[in-house]
């Protein structure tokens, strides 16, 4: 039977998973995700799972975050004055943003906290430093 190797088109249906068993991202009943094994078009850790699967197969993996979003930067959480948010930036937690502080620093991510006149902006991946856990299906290879 036929198996995932560098360089094979595949089809998979997946659902990736936290710790505590809640979904941050699944396919489950819409379109495979389509790739090409080893290309680093997705997870490293993803990829490397694929290979020597066949169609058909399920299986479950854990990511370490070294294979997944990487480990989280303290280098990449800024606190601003509210004031330096750009102008019309919603103010709330989750706000995506990006913007050239007045030294020069470049800043983007998401605010993660409010205090007074204070935003904190985080720019690591939401999913940075954490395992992550997919069950992954071969739906098609060729």
């Amino acid at each position: 039977m036929a198996q995932v190797k560098k360089g094979s088109k595949v089809r998979i249906v997946y659902t990736g998973k936290l710790k505590d068993g809640s979904v941050f991202e699944s396919n489950v009943g819409k379109p495979p995700l389509e790739l090409v094994a080893g290309k680093g078009k997705a997870l490293k850790g993803f990829e490397q799972a694929l290979l020597g699967m066949s169609l058909g197969q399920t299986k479950t993996v854990t990511l370490k975050p070294a294979d997944a979003y990487g480990a989280r930067d303290p280098a990449l959480v800024w606190t601003v004055a509210a004031a330096e948010l750009p102008a019309g930036c919603a103010r709330e937690t989750g706000t995506e943003v990006a913007f050239r502080r007045a030294d020069g620093t470049e800043v983007e991510g998401r605010i993660v906290r409010i205090e007074a006149d204070q935003v904190t902006v985080d720019g690591n991946h939401p999913l940075a430093g954490r395992n992550l856990t997919f069950e992954i299906k071969v739906v098609g290879l060729g």
